[in-house]
C-alpha cells in the first residue's frame, strides 16, 4: 500500500525502463537544464538521448500500460540557474514535455553550488527564482495558461515583483473586472486569489443565490483581498486597498 518512485539514472536500457514502471507508482529521469545546448555546458560527458530515449520509452509504456504501468506517470526536475538559461527556456522546455511525453509534473530546484566541483564558484540562485517557475507550472498544468502567455522581461525571465498570474492580469487590463456570478471557469481562473477548487465551489454556489460580498467569496475558499481588485460582486466593485505598481 505504499509508493514507490523510481529515478531512471542516463543511459538506462528499454527493458530497464520497462521493468521500473511494472514496480513503481512513478518513475523520473532529470534533464537538469530547458535544451542540450545548456547541459553541455554544464555535463558535457551527459548526451542528450541518454537522457530523452527512457523518457520517450516511459511515455510509450504509460500510454500502452491501461493505468497498470507507472500508474503515477513520469516527472523531471530542472536546477535553476545552473547555466544561463531563461525562465522563458525552462517553461518551454515543460510545455513541450507535456504535450509530446506526457509528462505529470516538473520540478524546479535553486542551483547551489558545492565545494570542490567545476561550478563550485558559481553564485547560488535565490529561491525566489525557484518559486516563480514553480507557479507558472501550476498555471499550465491547472488554470490554462499557455507558456507563451506569461510575462517575461526583456531577457526572458518571469517578473520578481509580482507572481505570474497577477503579472498578467496587469498586462491585460481589458479583461477585468470580472463579474463573479456569471464569468466562465477559464475566466474565474484569470482572476488572481481564485484557484481552481474556489472556482468550482463559487459555480455551485451562484446556482442557488448571488455573490455579493467579499466575506461570501473569502468562505468559498478566495484570497479575498488578492482577488477584490479584479472582480465585481453583483455588478458592484468591492473595496479594496489600493497598490503602487
Amino acid at each position: 500500500r505504499g509508493y514507490v518512485h523510481l529515478k531512471l539514472l542516463p543511459g538506462a536500457r528499454r527493458d530497464q525502463v520497462e521493468r521500473a514502471g511494472e514496480l513503481a507508482n512513478r518513475v523520473s529521469i532529470n534533464l537538469e537544464l530547458p535544451s542540450y545546448r545548456w547541459l553541455h555546458d554544464v555535463a558535457p560527458h551527459k548526451g542528450r538521448n541518454e537522457l530523452l530515449d527512457p523518457m520517450r520509452w516511459a511515455s510509450g509504456f504509460y500510454a500502452r500500460g491501461g493505468g497498470r504501468w507507472a500508474r503515477a506517470g513520469q516527472t523531471t526536475q530542472f536546477v535553476v540557474g545552473a547555466a544561463e538559461e531563461s525562465d522563458q527556456e525552462l517553461l518551454q522546455t515543460t510545455s513541450l514535455l507535456y504535450q509530446r511525453l506526457r509528462l505529470k509534473r516538473a520540478y524546479f530546484s535553486a542551483f547551489q553550488p558545492v565545494p570542490n566541483t567545476p561550478l563550485d564558484a558559481k553564485p547560488p540562485t535565490p529561491l525566489w527564482r525557484e518559486h516563480r517557475p514553480y507557479h507558472s507550472d501550476f498555471l499550465m498544468r491547472q488554470y490554462g495558461f499557455h507558456f507563451g502567455e506569461l510575462v517575461y522581461d526583456e531577457g526572458g525571465h518571469l517578473p520578481r515583483a509580482a507572481d505570474p498570474k497577477t503579472a498578467w492580469a496587469r498586462a491585460h487590463p481589458e479583461c477585468y473586472p470580472v463579474e463573479v456570478n456569471t464569468a466562465s471557469r477559464a475566466t474565474l481562473l484569470r482572476v488572481p486569489g481564485l484557484g481552481p477548487r474556489t472556482a468550482d465551489r463559487l459555480i455551485r454556489a451562484r446556482r442557488d443565490h448571488r455573490v455579493r460580498s467579499l466575506r461570501e467569496l473569502s468562505a468559498l475558499g478566495a484570497v479575498a483581498g488578492w482577488a477584490a481588485p479584479w472582480v465585481l460582486l453583483d455588478g458592484r466593485r468591492p473595496a479594496h486597498q489600493l497598490t503602487l505598481w
